[in-house]
């Protein structure tokens, strides 16, 4: 097997963080955490919340890293890395971090694309990497990389020879977006929704929409903006964009820059036509759910704003299918289909995810649902909410924690499953209440656990034991 092209040379690590570092050495990729490192890595010992990198240093050595980035002193004195040539001593690993992300965005010669938004920031990004295949190498951020260290790290990781690189942007409180925006210098800027996600952190939808359009701000006057053009906050977005810098809206009227039409959501995919000022193109997504659409449409019109044609980026389409936590289909134990969506929550992706619920055939359609977290005062008429479209679609509900018992005492009691305040709790409700032929979603913010929940549904169902038969 060829070895992976070298990612970072010693001197380049030299020259990006100032750092020290007295071997020659060849880096192929950038890691952070010891358990996905791979040979070849530089590791940075960074320090969290609850971990210091620095107390791995000889671990990563010895699973084959080729160097180790690190500054605190005392920790390189005691894993006896004092004089080793494959350490790069710096003053503060996470700046340096963000040092060797300016240093190959400065390098990078390809397009940019940075995304954000309340919901679909993720599946949009995933979207957009699956279409662009075809147009050249694509690098993107892992998973939700979208954060202080995300960001940098998708950066640091960025191959010179890529044609694109796609980075997402997260935010729950004021102020983070923009210097995220600084180190990426997006060519594209992508806003997928503006919404209640952070809403305890923010106070208020005009001021996550203020939050959104700083990443429009940071766009070149040659750079382009898209966004759905039914999005909250839009004066916002407008407002910030930079003299000159183009706003593409995405959606299904005569006004839209890219234009969906003839939309059709089933239980086997969608379809829809899409008109671009590139050219128009039919698209079929395996996926249900009529956001899965909107999200590909943007996906599409960032190609189209790329100048290229959307024809070669709707048939990769065509094979696109969401990731576990994100939308994935899969069977449970007793013939019961799941609709994995346990990353994450807020009452938009909630929404959606039950309206792709209630397109799919089923003897019932069942949902259990975990707090959607950061809404502060507005946690139980938020959850409260939910009531509506749960009902409208007659989906048997089970609910755990503080604030989806608001929801909970909302719904009308046919349709209340169970309630239990942890997700472990939930499952011992939920799995003898299932049936054959049964639909399940799962959705929660992450706080909420509801992957476990999953785990313990995914357990071999324990077999009833026979009465003995009498003598």
């Amino acid at each position: 097997m060829p070895a992976s092209p070298t990612l970072w040379t010693s001197q380049e690590l030299r020259d990006a963080t100032q750092g020290q570092l007295p071997g020659e050495v060849k880096v192929h990729g950038v890691c952070i955490d010891t358990r996905t490192l791979q040979p070849g890595d530089l590791f940075i010992a960074l320090i969290g919340h609850n971990s210091d990198g620095h107390r791995y240093l000889k671990q990563a050595l010895e699973a084959g890293a080729s160097c180790v980035m690190a500054h605190d002193k005392t920790a390189i004195a005691e894993a006896g890395l004092a004089d080793d040539p494959r350490l790069l001593q710096v003053d503060d690993t996470m700046r340096a971090l963000e040092d060797l992300g300016r240093y190959r965005r400065s390098q990078f010669t390809g397009k940019v694309i940075a995304i954000t938004g309340s919901v679909g920031k993720t599946t949009t990004k995933n979207m957009l990497a699956t279409a662009l295949v075809p147009y050249g190498q694509v690098h993107a951020s892992v998973a939700s990389f979208n954060n202080h260290w995300g960001v940098p790290l998708t950066l640091a990781r960025l191959p010179k020879e890529a044609s694109f690189c796609i980075s997402e942007v997260g935010m729950n409180h004021p102020g983070e977006i923009a210097p995220l925006a600084a180190q990426i210098r997006p060519n594209i800027g992508v806003i997928s929704t503006i919404g209640n996600a952070h809403l305890g952190h923010m106070g208020s939808i005009d001021a996550i929409a203020k939050e959104k359009a700083t990443l429009f701000a940071a766009l070149p006057a040659s750079g382009m903006a898209l966004c759905p053009e039914n999005s909250q906050g839009l004066a916002r977005l407008k407002d910030a964009l930079p003299a000159g810098t183009p706003l593409w809206q995405v959606g299904m009227t005569e006004q839209a820059t890219v234009q969906i039409t003839d939309l059709a959501c089933t239980a086997e995919g969608s379809h829809f036509h899409l008109v671009t000022p590139q050219g128009e193109v039919d698209v079929e997504l395996k996926p249900p759910g009529p956001h899965l659409a909107r999200n590909a449409a943007l996906a599409l019109g960032v190609i189209a704003a790329l100048g290229l044609s959307p024809a070669a980026g709707a048939n990769a389409l065509r094979h696109f299918l969401p990731e576990a936590g994100r939308g994935q289909q899969r069977l449970l134990p007793g013939n019961v289909t799941l609709l994995d969506e346990s990353y994450n929550a807020s009452g938009p992706s909630i929404c959606a995810a039950i309206e792709t619920l209630a397109l799919m055939p089923a003897g019932r359609h069942l949902a259990a649902l975990g707090d959607i977290r950061e809404l502060g005062q507005f946690a139980d008429a938020e959850h409260r909410a939910l009531a509506e479209p749960l009902t409208k679609h007659n989906i048997l509900t089970f609910c755990c924690g503080s604030h989806m018992k608001s929801l909970y005492e909302a719904l009308p009691p046919s349709l209340q499953g169970g309630y239990a305040e942890t997700s472990a709790q939930l499952a011992s409700l939920l799995q003898p209440a299932l049936r054959d032929g049964d639909v399940l979603l799962v959705k929660g913010s992450l706080g909420s656990n509801m992957r476990t929940l999953i785990a313990l549904l995914e357990q071999p169902v324990p077999a009833t034991p026979h009465a003995p038969e009498s003598a």
